[in-house]
């Protein structure tokens, strides 16, 4: 994987040049054999002049007939070329867009996090699809070049045994032909870097429009929401239409540049002809060969245009794989059997204050706090989502920023408020994290799961969609906490679990919860009247870092600030 390294970080050089090295045992014989069939293709106008000096001037159809079927030897020896090499060179750029793909997942799931910062989720997906499939397109362009300088090396190499003169116009000329290519190319990289970045970010708003097409319509943003679209889309829509303006401009103008070249080839061997330094069937070769130029000069304005393509979209799939993480990678492992207290000393981040406390183990605690964003952040903080600006939380003693973020996972399970579900069934959603002994079952009855399945087609099998759009807020809530408790964790932290559900659901989930959850530590964040009524302990945070610590009935009615929040 490329990862940022003390040789450096992780640039859009280094992507490219991995891409073609990690194909090695695919681009080694493409370029082969590309240069074995541009070669022959350059020797098809030779061998036409040597049947026109060997056989037509001659009037021997014994030679004609022989350099026949020598020049039909040469064209299956390049067709054949062309064929596997195209394959293996199509096979190079899809491998190693396969691997870029993988590589750029691995860096957004990755248990540090970070790559998704600033990032909208379809823009992501595109810099792992267009962007990963243009950079693995260099292959195809690196095989293509080779061949088109073995074209080039081949005609010069003809035409300085044809003619000095002629081959060091070629040897002269064809320098400059590929300094003006990469000059011409700057522009048309800078543009296309714009063009991806607009496609990106209109992908990602379509993708966010989409996902949350219920909500907009249900508060009336529906009209908003498509303007800023709209704006976005034609923003997109102005730098392609600059980039393919830019596409355009470079390839007429390498056109133009290759074809004054080749009619100078031309011009000078049909001077030569007629002075008599070279012969007839020379000529026909030489004429041949500069048409043949077209091709090769041709594959050098496509192979710099596919490479300045491929340096602005791997320079934004090094943007994503070189993300500082979100947390750094603590080298520790949590005790075991993790005992589950939990403690917060001096605990600052953003709107988040937490001066002291600690959560017993086995403890059933509710957390409340006026800001939904302080809330948030809590829930953060203990899945290793990120970690607090100040202040220290410890997992039995073990700083959680010194611990592996997956290892704090694996024991101490989060469930955010806007948890979503997988795109399976309602089964599959359930069990997902579940280890064998999880009391599937009764976890089922306690969140009333197993009452919403009997409503659906096929029950526990129904698929519920992307994200779950198949079922109801209140339905998606109660799987997403099924899936919780049936993971069966040490910790468990839930997030307003019950926002969305009917006032018996929420009563019945909270009568269960307890026993589901007897002898470990669970932290339940939420201003619900009724689960907090469950609860051994209600802990108050404000905004000073100060908290108020007592039974959900006593602070009702010994703290106004506690009933403002839970009473409102």
């Amino acid at each position: 994987m490329i990862v940022a390294t003390a040789a450096g970080p992780v640039t859009g050089g280094r992507v490219l040049r991995r891409a073609v090295t990690g194909q090695t045992r695919y681009v080694v014989p493409a370029g082969l054999l590309a240069t074995g069939h541009q070669a022959g293709e350059a020797l098809v106008p030779v061998l036409i002049g040597v049947v026109v000096d060997e056989a037509v001037s001659t009037g021997s159809t014994g030679a004609l007939f022989g350099w026949l079927g020598v020049l039909g030897a040469v064209f299956l020896g390049l067709s054949t070329s062309y064929r596997f090499a195209a394959r293996a060179g199509e096979r190079a750029a899809e491998q190693a867009a396969h691997e870029i793909r993988r590589e750029l997942t691995g860096r957004v799931l990755a248990p540090y996090g970070g790559a998704e910062t600033g990032q909208l989720p379809g823009a992501l997906v595109s810099v792992a699809t267009s962007d990963a499939g243009r950079v693995g397109a260099v292959n195809m362009a690196v095989t293509a070049g080779i061949a088109a300088l073995a074209a080039l090396v081949t005609t010069v190499v003809a035409l300085l045994t044809m003619s000095v003169p002629l081959g060091l116009l070629i040897l002269l000329g064809a320098p400059p032909v590929l300094v003006a290519a990469h000059l011409l190319g700057r522009p048309l990289q800078k543009r296309s870097a714009v063009e991806q970045e607009n496609a990106a970010l209109a992908s990602g708003v379509a993708a966010d429009l989409v996902a949350g097409l219920r909500v907009l319509k249900g508060i009336g943003a529906e009209p908003a929401a498509l303007a800023r679209y709209r704006v976005i889309n034609r923003r997109s829509l102005a730098a392609t239409l600059r980039a393919a303006n830019a596409q355009g401009w470079h390839d007429g103008a390498l056109l133009g540049i290759t074809g004054v070249f080749i009619a100078a080839v031309a011009l000078v061997g049909a001077r030569l002809a007629s002075q008599g330094a070279i012969s007839v069937g020379d000529l026909v070769a030489a004429v041949g060969l500069a048409l043949f130029l077209f091709n090769p000069l041709s594959v050098v304005a496509w192979v710099n245009g596919q490479l300045a393509l491929a340096r602005a979209s791997a320079a934004r799939v090094a943007a994503v794989l070189s993300a500082p993480p979100a947390v750094p990678a603590g080298p520790a492992a949590p005790d075991t059997p993790v005992r589950g207290e939990l403690r917060f000393d001096a605990v600052e981040h953003g709107p988040l204050r937490i001066g002291d406390l600690r959560v017993a183990p086995g403890e059933l605690l509710g957390v409340v706090t006026a800001d939904p964003a302080a809330a948030g952040l809590l829930v953060r903080c203990l899945a290793r989502e990120t970690d607090p600006a100040q202040g220290t939380i410890t997992l039995d003693g073990v700083a959680l920023a010194g611990l592996e973020p997956d290892r704090v996972r694996a024991v101490v399970v989060t469930a955010a408020h806007d948890a979503v579900l997988f795109d399976g069934t309602v089964r599959d959603n359930v069990t997902a994290v579940g280890g064998p002994t999880a009391p599937v079952d009764a976890v089922l009855a306690a969140t009333r799961v197993d009452e919403v399945a009997r409503g659906l087609p096929a029950g526990l099998d129904t698929a519920v969609g992307e994200r779950g759009r198949s079922l109801s807020g209140g339905q998606r809530q109660r799987v997403a906490l099924a899936r919780a408790l049936a993971a069966d964790p040490p910790v468990l932290v839930v997030h307003d679990p019950t926002t969305a559900v009917d006032a018996a659901t929420e009563n019945h989930i909270a009568a269960h919860l307890r026993r589901l959850r007897a002898g470990r530590t669970t932290v339940v964040v939420t201003t619900s009247p009724t689960l907090l009524a469950v609860t051994d302990r209600v802990v108050l945070l404000d905004a000073e870092g100060g908290t108020v610590s007592g039974r959900h009935g006593e602070l009702v009615a010994a703290d106004k600030r506690y009933a403002a929040t839970v009473l409102a």
